[in-house]
């Protein structure tokens, strides 16, 4: 069966469809809403262990649970392997159940140059020595709680460039380090987001890691997985044992119960506009109890366009959305257009 559980260590999950990591995106307000629309299992956006321990209030906002989360995941960016172990053990060893999770994700995919200049993201995978220490201090500052111990996940990248493709190297590395589950977007940092994602190397992840641990691993997919059928293609393709959505799930969280009918059986149910602008509401709701209505609106614009794709005359819809500052108005805005 191409949908089933997952286990990651000793987190055993409900299903394979996961929210992906997406700075800027993945806030407790869109995990919720991509919950409600099937979603497995969701990581918070990438948070700076750097500023985690410098005892940012700001970074401990971002890894609040979700009210409907029964587990979530915290994903944490660094490249220094000290600071890391010390975010991990801030992370598992706090008493608030809110911003402890299930499972600690390390970023060593970002492409953007203000968090390769620091050693962290992908640059990462550019570097694997230095990525089993930053693996293993994980594993070493979680493994030490004790009953509050919970699986270190690492998301890398192909490679650098064309010419530094490490994959293989740094998934070794995360693998001697403990790394329980390895996740990897097949484009090179100097990729970014463009081109296409290189699901071969994927294949042959899967093939690398099975034969080392026999099968205790699980590798999960993530790049260009924007619909349904995609999802359906890299698990058929690749073997992987789980897919991560990130731009596919951007106006459309119900991408996840969508895909796991398609693979269950064979069809799906188109998501009315009325139903995924509803979702969009309520995702900005949680946004303004998180960030004030000022901020939330600001942000929710961008979203908005996004469930908007698809709507009769979403151009011209679009050019209001933008314009909107409160939730009176969007609310109001979609009410007039007969989609609330």
């Amino acid at each position: 069966m191409l949908y089933h559980p997952v286990s990651i260590g000793d987190l055993t999950l409900s299903g394979n469809l996961f929210l992906a990591p997406v700075a800027g995106y993945s806030d407790r307000a869109f995990r919720s809403v991509c919950r409600e629309g099937g979603a497995n299992f969701a990581y918070t956006e990438m948070i700076s262990a750097e500023a985690l321990v410098r005892g940012s209030d700001k970074t401990r906002q971002l890894m609040v649970r979700a009210a409907n989360e029964e587990t979530y995941g915290v994903q944490l960016f660094g490249g220094t392997p000290e600071v890391m172990g010390q975010a991990v053990e801030m992370v598992l060893a706090q008493e608030d159940k809110e911003v402890v999770p299930e499972l600690i994700d390390i970023n060593a995919g970002c492409p953007v140059p203000k968090i390769t200049k620091t050693g962290a993201g992908s640059a990462l995978t550019r570097c694997p020595e230095q990525l089993h220490k930053v693996v293993a201090a994980a594993v070493k500052a979680s493994s030490s709680l004790g009953e509050k111990a919970v699986p270190v996940t690492i998301k890398i990248r192909s490679g650098w460039d064309a010419q530094t493709i490490t994959w293989k190297e740094a998934a070794l590395a995360a693998l001697e380090a403990g790394a329980a589950a390895l996740t990897i977007h097949a484009r090179t940092r100097t990729q970014g987001y463009e081109g296409k994602a290189d699901w071969n190397i994927l294949s042959e992840l899967v093939e690398l890691v099975k034969n080392k641990t026999d099968g205790r691993v699980p590798v999960f997919g993530s790049g260009d997985i924007f619909s349904p059928e995609d999802a359906q293609r890299m698990l058929q393709e690749t073997g992987c044992q789980g897919v991560m959505f990130a731009r596919g799930a951007m106006g459309n969280p119900f991408i996840f119960i969508q895909t796991r009918q398609l693979l269950e059986t064979g069809s799906y149910e188109e998501i009315k506009p009325t139903i995924r602008i509803k979702a969009g509401i309520n995702e900005l709701k949680c946004l303004i109890q998180d960030a004030g209505e000022d901020s939330a609106c600001r942000k929710m614009r961008k979203r908005f366009c996004a469930y908007s794709k698809g709507v009769s005359g979403g151009s011209k819809l679009r050019e209001a959305i933008v314009a909107a500052t409160t939730e009176a108005e969007y609310i109001s805005l979609f009410q007039q257009e007969g989609l609330l």
